[in-house]
C-alpha cells in the first residue's frame, strides 16, 4: 500500500471512503452574507435535516502520490476545481487541519498528495433543493474522514455552502451566525431520536415550472445592498425569532414551530419583493399552495383541535415544503394536494409510497374541505411530490 515514509521515493494511495450526506431546510432562513468571502450570514438560521433514505448524496474519496491533480466528478460530469474558489478554499483548510500521518508526515512536505472525487445526488435539479448544501456537506465530511481532520467541520462546509454547514447534523440545526470564521458555525439544536424529531413528517411539492428564476447567491447580494425590510429582518426579526423557535423545538410545540416557519418564510420573501429589482420566487401554485395550507389549518376535520395542523416555507423559487406533526395529518393533506392538483401521471406524483389506493378513506374529508376553500383545482400544477421525514447526519458508508 505505502512505502515507508523516510523512503526517498514516497508513494502512498489511501483506502477509499465512500460517505453520505443529508439535505436540508431551513424554516428559519438565512439570506444575505455579512462577509462574502467567509460566509458569515447576516442573521442565524435554523433547519431540520431530511432523511437520507429519501434524499442524499453520495461522495467517494480518495488519494494517492499517482495523483497529478485534484478531480472532482459531480452527477458524472467533470468540474473546474481549480477555477472554483469555494472548492479551492474547503481543500485548503481540510489539508491545513489534516492530523492523517501519511499526509503530515510525508518526506518532501512540497510533494502535494492529490485527492480524486467522485459524488452524486440521488434527486433531482427539478426538486429545487440546495444540492450545494448536501453536496458541500458531504466532500467536507469525506475528507474530513480521509484526512483525520479533528476541528469542527461545519465551519469549513460553510465556506463551500453557507447552508451545508447545518446538514453536517441529524434533527434540527442552527447555524450561529457568530463574528468571525472560527464562531459562525453549525449547532444541533435537538437531535433526530427527539419524540419531535420522530413525529415530523415533510413533504416537498415540486412545482411544475420552468422558468428561470434569479439565483439565490445573486438574489442574496441584490437585497443586501438594496432591501431596507433586510436590515429590520437580521437585526432585530430573527434573533427574537430564534429564541422562540428553539424553545418551542425543545417543548415540542407544533403550532409555534408552524407559526414561526411560515412567518420566517413569508418575510424572506417580502425583503426579496422588497429588493430594487423585486425578486419574485414564487408563482400562482405556490401560492394556491399557501391558500390550501392556511384553509386547512382553519378546516374543523372532526378532531376539534385550534392547533395548527401544518405549515408552509418556501426557499429560493416556487417549491413548496410542508411540515406536519404526524403520518396521519400528512396523509391528510396529501389526499388534498392531490384532488387540487390532479396528476396525469398517478404512479410518479407520490415518489415515496402507492398512496393512491389508500386516498379513498379521506374522500368524504376532501369534498368536504373543497367547500372551505376558494382555490380552483389546477390540474398538473405539481410534477410530484416527495414524502420524507427528519433523518440523520452524514455517516460512512464504506472504506475499501
Amino acid at each position: 500500500m505505502s512505502s515507508s515514509p523516510s523512503s526517498s521515493s514516497y508513494s502512498y494511495t489511501s483506502p477509499k471512503f465512500t460517505c453520505t450526506s443529508p439535505v436540508n431546510i431551513a424554516v428559519i432562513k438565512y439570506w444575505g452574507k455579512e462577509n462574502e468571502e467567509e460566509h458569515i450570514p447576516l442573521n442565524s438560521s435554523l433547519s431540520a435535516t431530511l432523511n437520507q433514505d429519501d434524499l442524499k448524496t453520495t461522495t467517494t474519496v480518495q488519494a494517492s502520490t499517482e495523483f497529478t491533480c485534484d478531480e472532482l466528478i459531480l452527477n458524472g460530469k467533470k468540474e473546474d476545481v481549480q477555477g472554483s474558489k469555494r472548492i479551492q478554499r474547503v481543500f485548503r483548510y481540510i489539508r491545513e487541519a489534516a492530523t492523517a500521518k501519511w499526509y503530515t508526515e510525508r518526506p518532501n512536505k512540497d510533494q502535494e498528495i492529490y485527492v480524486h472525487i467522485d459524488s452524486t445526488n440521488n434527486f433531482p435539479t427539478a426538486a429545487g433543493l440546495a444540492s450545494s448544501a448536501s453536496g458541500y456537506c458531504c466532500l467536507v465530511y469525506a475528507l474530513g474522514q480521509l484526512f483525520e481532520v479533528k476541528t469542527d467541520l461545519s465551519i469549513i462546509a460553510r465556506l463551500g455552502s453557507g447552508s451545508a454547514c447545518r446538514s453536517l447534523y441529524g434533527g434540527f440545526v442552527a447555524w450561529e451566525k457568530g463574528t468571525d470564521h472560527e464562531t459562525s458555525k453549525a449547532v444541533q439544536v435537538l437531535d433526530e431520536f427527539d419524540e419531535f424529531s420522530k413525529q415530523t413528517n415533510i413533504v416537498i411539492c415540486v412545482v411544475s415550472d420552468r422558468q428561470k428564476h434569479t439565483p439565490s447567491t445573486s438574489g442574496m447580494q441584490q437585497s443586501v445592498l438594496t432591501s431596507e425590510k433586510l436590515k429590520v429582518r437580521a437585526r432585530e426579526i430573527v434573533p427574537q425569532r430564534m429564541i422562540e423557535m428553539e424553545k418551542a423545538l425543545k417543548n415540542k410545540d407544533f403550532n409555534t414551530f408552524a407559526r414561526l416557519t411560515m412567518d420566517d418564510s413569508d418575510n424572506m420573501h417580502d425583503c426579496c419583493a422588497d429588493t430594487n429589482p423585486p425578486i419574485y420566487y414564487m408563482n400562482d401554485t405556490s401560492k394556491q399552495i399557501v391558500q390550501l395550507v392556511n384553509d386547512f389549518n382553519a378546516f374543523d376535520d372532526g378532531n376539534g383541535t385550534q392547533n395548527l395542523k401544518a405549515a408552509y416555507t418556501f426557499d429560493a423559487g416556487p417549491n413548496a415544503v410542508l411540515f406536519f406533526p404526524s403520518k396521519e395529518i400528512t396523509n391528510k393533506f396529501l389526499a388534498i394536494l392531490h384532488a387540487f392538483f390532479p396528476p396525469s401521471n398517478q404512479e410518479q406524483f407520490f415518489t415515496k409510497e402507492p398512496f393512491v389506493t389508500e386516498m379513498k378513506q379521506y374522500g368524504e374529508l376532501v369534498e368536504s374541505f373543497k367547500k372551505a376553500t376558494s382555490v380552483q383545482v389546477n390540474p398538473d400544477g405539481l410534477r410530484y411530490l416527495i414524502h420524507t421525514t427528519v433523518g440523520a447526519g452524514p455517516k460512512v458508508v464504506s472504506k475499501e
